[in-house]
């Protein structure tokens, strides 16, 4: 069996990291969980977590296939539309993003905004296959985090987004419109019923004092030691568990400006008539 080499930074601002996942033959390559650069003080955008992954991407002679999104997410911005400006690929996500586009467009009321999906090149289902060059892909719906959480298997790699971290750290909340400790108990259980040399790429890590970033694990890992999630936890308890830290969790800092933006892929809201665009925040709301 053919292995994708795999290239992964840690955005510290926000604690992303994003892969370059690539086919080492025909090096045809998908890039995961991009980071555009936003500054909340001065509502400004920039590019260089972007431009460093063009960087290694133009490098490296590959050419990308796929900007590809494991959900919707609340602490950073996408960089896809610019990454795809700049080197091509078809931006996917799957396709319970017509739900979280649904709930957000009334929240933000987001007049331009589709709920069906129509700003994705693609929607994956579960259980659908597709190629990063001649490597197999495997799409899992793993929801509970969000709704539409996906796992991208890639041979002995799994691309988990942020349905599960570090053990020492745990796993994802689940109080955002459309999440459920419950389905994300059961998301996992189905990632850990991979095998368990399978390689886990998360999507943030949070380290502890005295650790570095770490975003690279393993089922056998996962199972032995997830301080949330290891084997013999029942769902009862984990579910009691995530119930009550959620409970316990403030905002992220960044959830209102990135979520109007990655529900359109990582487009910004049109300009209005002045030429400016602008995120909205909306008051008492949330």
């Amino acid at each position: 069996m053919r292995h994708a080499r795999i290239q992964s930074s840690f955005d510290p601002a926000t604690s992303t990291v994003t892969h370059i996942v690539a086919d080492p033959i025909t090096r045809r390559a998908a890039i995961i969980d991009s980071v555009l650069d936003y500054d909340p003080k001065s509502g400004r955008t920039s590019r260089a977590s972007a431009d460093a992954v063009i960087a290694h991407v133009r490098e490296a002679g590959l050419a990308v296939d796929w900007l590809l999104e494991t959900h919707a997410h609340a602490d950073h911005l996408s960089a896809a539309p610019y990454l795809k400006q700049q080197l091509g690929g078809r931006i996917g996500i799957g396709a319970h993003i017509r739900q979280v586009q649904g709930v957000f467009k009334s929240i933000f009321n987001a007049r331009d905004m589709n709920t069906n999906g129509a700003e994705f090149d693609h929607l994956f289902e579960d259980g659908e296959h597709f190629h990063i060059g001649e490597i197999d892909v495997e799409v899992m719906h793993t929801p509970g985090h969000t709704p539409a959480c996906l796992t991208y298997v890639v041979g002995q790699d799994a691309f988990v987004g942020d349905t599960l971290f570090m053990p020492d750290y745990g796993t994802a909340r689940c109080d955002f419109p459309g999440g459920d400790a419950a389905t994300l108990f059961r998301s996992i259980r189905k990632v850990l019923s991979l095998a368990p040399e399978t390689r886990l790429h998360l999507c943030h890590d949070y380290p502890p004092e005295g650790r570095e970033p770490a975003w690279e694990t393993t089922v056998a890992e996962q199972r032995s030691s997830n301080i949330h999630v290891h084997d013999g936890i029942t769902e009862a308890e984990f579910v009691a568990m995530r119930t009550a830290r959620d409970k316990t969790l403030a905002m992220p800092t960044l959830i209102l400006p990135s979520i109007q933006v990655n529900v359109r892929a990582g487009n910004l809201p049109p300009a209005e008539d002045n030429g400016v665009r602008y995120l909205k925040i909306p008051l008492d709301l949330l």
